[in-house]
């Protein structure tokens, strides 16, 4: 059974998006293929965004075997909408392929870049569960770290000068956990922390450059609902809540990734998201603070779910 894009716009009613606070906005999407990428994108581009997608998987180009997804499929989305997108492929572990990115962004929009959302990941077969790291193959960890660090540095470090130069802008780094404790796998800790130390690291720099207009920040998601995992449960969006015990006690608590997409879009309407920087925020705790639920209506709270386990 394969999880398949809905037609049902996202966010068909929250007015927030419907209202365009994003208007005039450009914003580059890493990792926009699938999952929160792809949500983060499309939310951003309903809020009246311009929006450019990347990705290593466009049509006729897959990247990720046995995963449907592109980033023109997800432009098509936004586009389907009322939203502009463009989709470029690009491999952000590539400083090349990067540099030739935001030339184009610099080109098209003179200069402008609002939003950056460094969601890069590409590591679902590369994680080795159960294993300590004396007994990991390095060459698996290397290669996720490149994929998942390396290519948010230097996505950064060509997107930068562009809000430098304008002295405003949101850097957004998607992680996982919006805590310190173990994640469970050597490698995967440590990516999913560094990423949250990089939103620190970038809020002291801004600050000691007195770029006041400036912030970083990381986000996460609860237990994410994603194309991923609903293929691996075997159900869709539409009967999750039918998985089998594979997805453990904890599935019920799950979010989409449309809850962590309104969580960025509120962030960037917030005149005061300035508090946010440096800091790590989970969707749950967005969405009590601007009052936003997920698709369903419901509000979950996987903060509180964490602290009992």
């Amino acid at each position: 059974m394969r999880a398949t894009p809905t037609s049902r716009p996202p966010n068909e009613d929250w007015e927030p998006a419907l209202s365009r606070p994003l208007r005039g906005q450009v914003a580059v999407v890493t990792g926009g293929t699938r999952g929160a990428g792809r949500a983060i994108a499309v939310s951003l581009g309903i809020a009246g965004a311009t929006v450019y997608v990347t990705g290593r998987s466009s049509r006729g180009h897959p990247a990720t075997p046995g995963r449907p997804e592109t980033i023109d499929e997800t432009a098509e989305m936004i586009r389907g909408y009322g939203g502009t997108a463009v989709p470029l492929r690009v491999d952000h572990t590539d400083e090349r392929q990067v540099r030739r990115l935001f030339r184009r962004v610099r080109r098209d929009q003179k200069g402008r870049l609002d939003i950056l959302v460094n969601d890069i990941w590409g590591g679902e077969d590369l994680i080795e569960w159960g294993k300590p790291p004396w007994e990991m193959e390095w060459s698996r960890g290397r290669t996720l770290l490149e994929r998942a660090v390396f290519s948010h540095i230097i996505t950064s470090r060509h997107a930068l000068p562009l809000m430098v130069e304008r002295k405003r802008g949101t850097v957004f780094e998607v992680t996982d956990g919006a805590h310190l404790d173990y994640r469970g796998s050597f490698f995967y800790d440590f990516v999913k922390v560094s990423v949250i130390r990089m939103a620190l690291a970038l809020r002291e720099e801004f600050d000691e450059a007195r770029l006041r207009q400036m912030s970083a920040i990381a986000v996460t998601p609860g237990f994410l609902r994603s194309e991923y995992m609903l293929d691996k449960f075997g159900v869709t969006e539409e009967n999750w809540r039918e998985a089998g015990p594979d997805a453990g006690p904890h599935f019920r608590y799950s979010e989409t990734p449309y809850y962590l997409a309104r969580g960025v879009v509120a962030l960037s309407a917030d005149r005061n998201r300035r508090r946010f920087s440096g800091k790590v925020v989970g969707s749950w705790t967005l969405g009590r603070k601007y009052g936003f639920t997920d698709r369903d209506g419901t509000r979950p709270n996987w903060g509180a779910v964490i602290e009992k386990v």
